[in-house]
């Protein structure tokens, strides 16, 4: 019913920049939030940005904060986040998810696309 697909993904070198993209199909009409999550290799998935899809409000995690750039396209139902400054710590798979209205979590999530970041 509903469907996120990432894109964008890739590698850099240190300090080098990506852009993600996040495309959302099916019932968008019932979104809350959207998020960018990421999960290094042997690391747990965390949060790296999330954005309320009505107010814009948004929120970065501390490791992000004033490197990445979280936006939204409510028109285009697109997501997307913009990555400078990177560091070899960026690298992860970036997922993409969303949280409907009523809902306590993130409940839909994308594949997720690679960011490599070289030294």
């Amino acid at each position: 019913q509903l469907h996120l697909v990432e894109s964008g993904g890739g590698k850099v070198e240190t300090g080098g920049s990506l852009r993600l993209s996040c495309a959302a199909s099916g019932r968008t009409e019932y979104t809350y939030a959207m998020a960018w999550f990421r999960q290094a290799s042997g690391r747990e998935r965390e949060i790296v940005a999330s954005i309320r899809w009505n107010t814009g409000h948004t929120y970065y995690a501390e490791a992000v904060q004033g490197r990445f750039t979280i936006s939204r396209d409510n028109a285009r139902n697109q997501m997307y986040l913009q990555m400078n400054t990177l560091k070899p710590d960026d690298t992860a798979v970036y997922y993409c998810a969303l949280q409907r209205i009523g809902g306590t979590n993130y409940d839909y999530w994308g594949q997720g696309t690679q960011v490599t970041v070289s030294s």
